[in-house]
């Protein structure tokens, strides 16, 4: 029997939800991040911040921010070297009381509502272990250049993410989750090891680990502003820079694949060629490009011949 529960009306029912903030050289944006946090009305969150080593004004905005609003909500902030983002977001999970997490970025921002909206679902599918929602994209400015993040900026069609068969191959195929759009509960991550130190791709690597358990559901709801700039981290045009992150997502790719059931372990395969066909495009290999190719199409045909298992992991988490 599916409960709903209204957390508008229930103040001592709603869990807390652990908002996260791993900063890094964004002076100029993360007052309005951290603004956005007191902006929205659910009222049981926490915030918790690490500066991972910004060599800009970012730690000092923080530090004062954290001066006046204080006495708002519960705040713990931490200043350290550099570590990188996913060492970064598993140390703000361990400092974290929350059953909720709310994994964020100090570019963007909160939409008022989103929490609410994504914790009332999570309340509602208890078999879930994460669920995420759309963005709305702005420039640096804070000028609006898509309604949604997910059509509009990577144009994915998010019929597919209504269902766990459609998010599976959503999350393979159309990687289209942009900012910090994710509520999970901690005992999900608990079950899928976390962020993966090391990856510049941390994001897809845990989101394929939650794909493969059924674990993930979504909202066509815009819980967050996503921040296109100069400096975005995923939107590199440098040459070698693109074919580290690629060739590093093609190997994500690879070490997942045995997590999924078929057809989506084949699915991830034949993900694996056309990334790797990106890579021999963007190294002028024609030989290697068109045996990618080959091997894509032939996988994606193979896939769609294969019956749809039950993936025995889908309600565990």
């Amino acid at each position: 029997m599916t409960m709903t529960f209204d957390v508008s009306k229930n103040e001592a029912a709603m869990p807390l939800v652990s908002v996260l903030v791993p900063a890094f050289n964004h002076e100029r944006f993360v007052q309005r991040c951290l603004d956005s946090v007191l902006e929205d009305p659910y009222p049981a969150k926490e915030l918790i911040i690490i500066d991972d080593g910004s060599t800009d004004d970012t730690a000092r905005m923080i530090a004062d921010w954290v001066a006046i609003h204080c006495m708002d909500l519960p705040i713990e902030y931490v200043r350290r070297e550099n570590r990188g983002v996913a060492a970064t977001l598993n140390e703000l999970v361990a400092r974290a009381n929350g059953e909720f997490l709310r994994p964020g970025a100090s570019d963007d921002y909160l939409l008022p509502g989103g929490l609410d909206a994504q914790v009332r679902y999570l309340l509602e599918h208890p078999n879930k272990g994460a669920v995420i929602g759309d963005s709305v994209v702005v420039d640096q400015d804070g000028n609006k250049v898509h309604d949604s993040g997910m059509h509009g900026l990577h144009g994915a069609n998010k019929n597919l993410y209504r269902s766990d068969d459609g998010i599976r191959r959503a999350v393979i195929s159309h990687w289209a989750i942009g900012g910090p759009v994710a509520l999970m509960r901690r005992s999900a991550l608990d079950t899928v090891d976390r962020w993966s130190e090391g990856l510049r791709i941390e994001d897809w690597d845990l989101f394929l680990r939650l794909a493969a358990r059924g674990a993930l559901g979504f909202i066509d709801v815009s819980v967050c502003a996503y921040r296109v700039h100069g400096k975005n981290l995923s939107a590199t045009r440098h040459t070698a820079t693109r074919v580290i992150n690629l060739a590093e997502s093609r190997q994500v790719a690879l070490r997942r694949a045995c997590l999924f059931d078929e057809p989506y372990r084949t699915l991830l395969r034949a993900q694996s060629h056309y990334i790797g066909a990106k890579i021999s495009f963007l190294q002028r290999q024609f030989l290697p490009l068109v045996l990618h190719m080959l091997a894509y199409v032939s996988l994606v045909i193979l896939a769609k011949v294969r019956p749809v298992s039950a993936s025995p992991g889908a309600e565990a988490v």
